[in-house]
């Protein structure tokens, strides 16, 4: 990683990727990043992003550096010769950083002042979306390239993990109906970590009160992933950590609202992963807001009952 202040010189042997998002959405980018490195195996892969989640996936191998950035800011890098990805978004906001590096190239979608990129299509999987722009220069990945580990057997021993939050409130499940799934479990004689960030302390006291382990802002992203990897199950909203699961192959029960789960889903192993949604089928939009204040009605519909019927059916063997 650049020490903070230090511009990053680029050159011909660089590919600068731009994906300066949450720890879900960059797990969603990792078949394309894959892709990239194949059709580029001599160029260095540099990926913008948080520092967090940027080392997170270059001691993983998937990057093999990290120009620490926040949000959409201007790049700490310059140079020529290098080639640059658009796997941020649509749109001059996301275009403009990397633009401002000069590379040699700079592949995106189609969008006004760049022309040449494939057309955006906003009602498709996010991993989808991002392997068919990668395409557009020879890439080929799909969705087995989301695995950072191989398929372990279905794990029969572990602790069940259970992640209530969520970055905004329409995508969390009411903490009560959390608790009384947590409570239910612990009664059964299973082991129950729930996880979250600092900011989420009180989430993580109101299942302890039901008998959960309370490991929120106690894990770093290792420590997450090693504790996801190490357990029976994992009970998520649509967050990171959902995606954590379905990285390492863990079996999952996911509530999903308000955006629906062929966006966002897990996109490989059906067999491991439950997700219960109750939007319409053949919705091509959001059925609410991601970023509302109020816990959105889809999710709201679910019950502790599904929940529960659900990981049992992953539980019993």
């Amino acid at each position: 990683m650049r020490v903070p202040g230090e511009v990053r010189e680029l050159t011909g042997a660089d590919l600068l990727v731009l994906r300066a998002l949450g720890l879900g959405d960059l797990l969603a980018g990792v078949p394309a990043l894959r892709g990239l490195r194949r059709v580029f195996p001599e160029r260095r892969l540099l990926l913008a992003a948080p520092a967090g989640i940027g080392g997170f996936l270059q001691r993983r191998g998937v990057v093999d550096e990290v120009l620490v950035t926040a949000g959409l800011e201007p790049l700490a890098a310059k140079g020529c010769g290098h080639l640059a990805v658009d796997l941020h978004g649509n749109g001059p906001a996301s275009r403009e950083p990397l633009a401002a590096t000069s590379p040699e190239a700079l592949l995106g979608f189609r969008t006004d002042g760049h022309p040449d990129g494939p057309e955006w299509v906003r009602h498709e999987h996010e991993v989808a979306r991002w392997c068919r722009l990668v395409a557009a220069w020879g890439a080929d990945c799909g969705p087995e390239d989301l695995r950072l580990r191989p398929l372990p057997p279905a794990p029969v021993s572990g602790p069940v993990v259970v992640h209530p939050g969520a970055a905004f409130a329409s995508r969390r499940w009411p903490v009560q109906r959390w608790a009384a799934v947590v409570g239910e479990l612990t009664a059964a004689g299973h082991e129950v970590h729930v996880t979250g960030t600092a900011d989420e302390a009180g989430l993580g006291a109101a299942l302890a009160a039901a008998g959960a382990v309370d490991r929120c802002g106690a894990l770093d992203l290792d420590g997450l992933a090693d504790l996801v990897g190490s357990a029976r199950l994992v009970l998520s909203g649509d967050t990171g950590t959902a995606h954590v699961a379905t990285a390492l192959g863990v079996p999952s029960v996911l509530l999903f609202g308000p955006t629906p789960p062929h966006w966002w889903g897990p996109a490989i192993d059906a067999d491991r992963h439950a997700v219960l949604w109750h939007g319409d089928p053949a919705a091509t939009d959001y059925v609410g807001d991601p970023h509302g204040a109020d816990v959105d009605p889809t999710l709201a519909r679910i019950t502790v009952a599904e929940v529960l019927d659900a990981a049992a059916g992953f539980l019993a063997g």
